[in-house]
């Protein structure tokens, strides 16, 4: 019998090797745009009860935790992508998820760019759904230079918008 849990250990180790938030093989995944208009990763997005999760891939970042939002239009006209238009804040709070009158709806957590530049990360956006995501205008997943302080009202000082990906109203 000692075969049979040599396998059972095995097996427990390569599944341990997951990450529980992989992207499924049903994400959607949307281009992330830079500021000179060229691809530099991917965003896959799935649904989960009560959220949308976020798988980033990107490369050629600047070292750093970055703010991380959804906003509230689905356009990403770089560089500054302005066209994405403030946080997805159907509510009306403060932005910040430290902020006694936050959160914003799209404020998610910061992003760690590691120091090759490569940012490789799943965030989740709790109370979002694919179709609030995907209404008649749709939104985007922007990506900021710097670290969100999750208080400051409107964007949490995370400086300019470095990157987008366009969340598509739905066909």
């Amino acid at each position: 019998m000692p075969h049979k849990s040599l396998a059972l250990i095995a097996t427990l180790a390569v599944a341990g090797c997951a990450t529980p938030m992989d992207a499924p093989s049903s994400a959607v995944a949307l281009p992330l745009i830079g500021s000179s208009g060229q691809a530099i990763g991917t965003v896959r997005m799935w649904e989960t009860p009560g959220a949308v999760s976020f798988r980033v891939e990107a490369n050629g970042l600047s070292v750093g935790r970055k703010g991380l939002h959804v906003h509230s239009v689905g356009r990403c006209v770089g560089p500054a992508f302005t066209s994405a238009g403030g946080h997805w804040n159907p509510a009306s709070r403060k932005h910040g998820l430290a902020n006694p009158a936050g959160p914003h709806a799209g404020d998610l957590p910061n992003v760690p760019v590691a120091a090759n530049g490569a940012l490789r990360e799943t965030v989740v956006l709790n109370g979002a759904s694919l179709a609030t995501l995907r209404d008649g205008d749709g939104s985007a997943l922007v990506l900021h230079a710097g670290e969100d302080d999750n208080v400051t009202d409107p964007s949490g000082n995370s400086g300019d918008r470095v990157a987008c990906a366009v969340i598509s109203p739905a066909a």
